[in-house]
């Protein structure tokens, strides 16, 4: 062991323990009980039973124990973005996939091809790049994994660019940061342009975080350690203060997480403001005078369908994680007679347009990203199991191709209640492809802007 350092082996880990014992002890308190005989007992922390406390001293660690309950914050506000409120619409337990007879299957693809008859299935590529990227796409030190993501973000970034979302006098709320490397490449993006914020939405507490490093420049970064489904946007305070339009991003933001984020940006600014006046309004007003750029077209009169949203920029993905009761696209569902339990099943379904190429996107994962929180699209495409996928059970009954189109299929289905609920929002909602399958098979786009902004081609 290190000098002044627990002399405690942790065979598990293959070193010595790195904390510091009381002076005149050789071991730390969590060891000093296997090691030294003592008369005080140590029992595990009830709070968090990975690490003990002793008896006699439970009061005072529970007031300061790091598991502990902390104080909510302002813009908590229990389940606001989490949808259905009636429990009774909630299906009970479902037979899984693989214990559905022939029959019914073949009922559920009926549906589901009725359902899908007339959406447009067959999305257009919009595979862009941007030069904030340019230098690190170059950079002969990436490996495949992380070259992967460099890409996926050169095109959020590029269609961000094609919707005007990259410019000044904005507020990016990035859901699913993780490490913020989104934020920091749109903060890179837009180097020398003023009036920009940074809230990262990430509930859990991540390592490797890229956000430090910006604390030199102008544009303000804050991490708020929230799950989506409790966050009131419009309480948040640098929000409240300056009342920028705000642009929500995301990159690969995980099934029901998609749904609540979408809740939280189009809907909570209006749920949680107490004040008489539309903050719609009030926020857009605000940005206007401030010299933000106008979200509303200058000529409308009626500020009803303005919105403190300038856009919406998700890279979809894992359909398979999605849920009933937080998804934004129930009415849609209901509209071509489907409900929670063909939406139960087609989301299982929906991980047959992935896992098929499982055994390619195992092995990419040694990179700079490999110690990115969970939101590497290669980790995501693991977590189909083959049962899960029900293959044992279809051979015979579908082709692996069959299967990958079903599964594309449930995909085109969800997704497209979401644009629905998006246009029905007074959005102007699209998806578009935007990277290779062989970047990421999870390569959908979703982007929105409200209908009443402006929106032209610039001049090629």
């Amino acid at each position: 062991a290190g000098p002044g350092r627990c002399a405690h082996f942790v065979r598990r880990k293959g070193r010595f323990c790195r904390m510091i014992p009381a002076p005149g002890r050789r071991f730390c308190g969590e060891h000093g009980q296997e090691e030294e005989q003592s008369d005080r007992k140590r029992i595990p922390c009830p709070l968090d039973p990975k690490h003990t406390v002793y008896e006699d001293q439970l009061q005072k660690h529970l007031k300061k124990c790091n598991s502990r309950e902390k104080p909510k914050p302002v813009y908590y506000v229990q389940d606001i973005n989490a949808g259905l409120k009636d429990v009774a619409e909630i299906p009970e337990k479902q037979v899984p996939l693989s214990s559905l007879s022939t029959e019914e299957l073949q009922n559920l693809i009926i549906k589901l091809k009725k359902a899908s008859n007339g959406l447009e299935l067959h999305l257009k590529e919009q595979i862009l790049s941007h030069q904030a990227l340019q230098e690190a796409l170059n950079d002969p030190k990436n490996g495949e994994s992380a070259f992967k993501h460099l890409k996926q973000q050169a095109s959020i970034l590029g269609n961000m660019e094609k919707l005007h979302l990259l410019g000044p006098g904005r507020c990016f709320v990035e859901f699913g940061a993780g490490r913020g490397k989104l934020s920091h490449w749109v903060d890179v993006a837009l180097q020398n342009v003023e009036n920009v914020q940074f809230l990262l939405v990430e509930r859990a507490t991540t390592r490797f975080k890229v956000d430090g490093k910006h604390k030199r420049r102008d544009s303000i970064f804050e991490r708020l350690q929230v799950d989506i489904q409790h966050l009131c946007l419009s309480k948040v305070p640098i929000l409240e203060k300056k009342k920028l339009p705000v642009v929500g991003i995301g990159k690969h933001l995980c099934g029901a997480a998609t749904d609540l984020a979408l809740r939280c940006l189009v809907e909570s600014f209006t749920t949680c403001d107490g004040e008489n006046e539309e903050p719609a309004a009030k926020r857009l007003r605000t940005a206007q005078t401030e010299g933000a750029p106008d979200t509303c077209a200058a000529s409308e009169s009626s500020t009803e369908d303005c919105k403190p949203v300038a856009g919406i920029v998700i890279a979809l993905c894992c359909h398979h994680k999605c849920d009933w009761t937080h998804y934004v696209g129930r009415e849609f569902f209901k509209s071509v007679g489907l409900g929670p339990v063909e939406f139960h099943y087609f989301q299982r379904m929906s991980s047959w347009a992935t896992c098929g190429m499982q055994e390619t996107t195992n092995k990419a994962s040694t990179s700079e990203e490999s110690e990115d929180q969970t939101n590497d699209t290669e980790e995501h495409e693991q977590t189909f199991s083959r049962t899960e996928s029900g293959s044992d059970t279809l051979q015979g009954v579908l082709s692996v191709a069959e299967r990958k189109e079903l599964g594309c299929l449930c995909k085109r289905l969800i997704d497209h209640g979401r644009l629905e609920y998006l246009q029905q929002q007074g959005y102007r909602a699209a998806l578009q492809r935007y990277t290779e399958p062989a970047v990421s098979l999870e390569n959908v786009l979703l982007t929105a802007v409200p209908r009443s902004s402006l929106v032209t081609e610039p001049a090629t």
